[in-house]
């Protein structure tokens, strides 16, 4: 079970001069989820080398169990730091493809070529395709056979009153609920903050933070 997780290099949060990047969480819990299992985990992001964190996942409240962890598990730290870039990364070689979220996609993995060329050419093979939070981003260039790839599928992501609870909905590029309705996609969302994910074939997605470590326990579900 060989599974590909695809971080930002992204750090700049929009013209506010903070910092953004990818969310601790989101990022540690799929992956201790995926180790925990048993599978094969390469990390990768579009300039290779350690993705930013998001400062705003590091403080006290965000922090859960599987972020302590990975704070104490010194080999992990030491892959985290060195992703490999989208360009050396062979979509054949993996079974699964986890995006997670935080702001930073929505500059990066949202525009990026090789990565839509990643899940274009894994979710045609018939691979699954998992993306929490922001990170459904990822999909808004990917067209399967000439058509978005959520048109007519259900679908859910970090949701406009979760961007709005943060005040960062005039600081994104874009609202990741906006672009997936507007591509078609059969939008839907749980309460704000609570764990809800959507599976329509093998594209699975998780509307926040608390999704994240169902999304990862689905798809392995999935993959066995």
């Amino acid at each position: 079970m060989k599974i590909l997780m695809v971080l930002t290099s992204h750090d700049q949060l929009g013209n506010t001069g903070k910092k953004t990047g990818f969310w601790l969480e989101e990022f540690a819990a799929p992956y201790y989820v995926f180790k925990d299992a048993g599978a094969t985990i390469t990390l990768a992001s579009p300039k290779g080398g350690q993705p930013p964190l998001d400062p705003g996942s590091d403080v006290p409240a965000f922090q859960t169990a599987s972020t302590e962890r990975f704070k104490k598990d010194a080999p992990s730290v030491t892959i985290l730091a060195h992703t490999r870039r989208l360009s050396e990364v062979n979509p054949n070689d993996f079974d699964a493809v986890f995006y997670p979220g935080g702001h930073g996609p929505l500059w990066d993995l949202a525009e990026d070529a090789q990565s839509a060329h990643l899940i274009e050419t894994m979710y045609t093979a018939g691979k699954l395709v998992g993306a929490v939070c922001h990170a459904p981003c990822a999909f808004k260039n990917v067209r399967i056979a000439g058509k978005p790839i959520v048109a007519g599928k259900q679908v859910t992501c970090f949701s406009n009153t979760e961007e709005a609870a943060v005040k960062l909905e005039k600081v994104v590029p874009f609202l990741t609920e906006d672009v997936l309705k507007a591509q078609g996609g059969k939008y839907q969302k749980g309460p704000d903050w609570g764990p809800f994910v959507l599976v329509d074939g093998h594209l699975i997605t998780g509307q926040n933070p608390a999704s994240s470590a169902p999304v990862a326990q689905k798809m392995l579900e999935m993959l066995k």
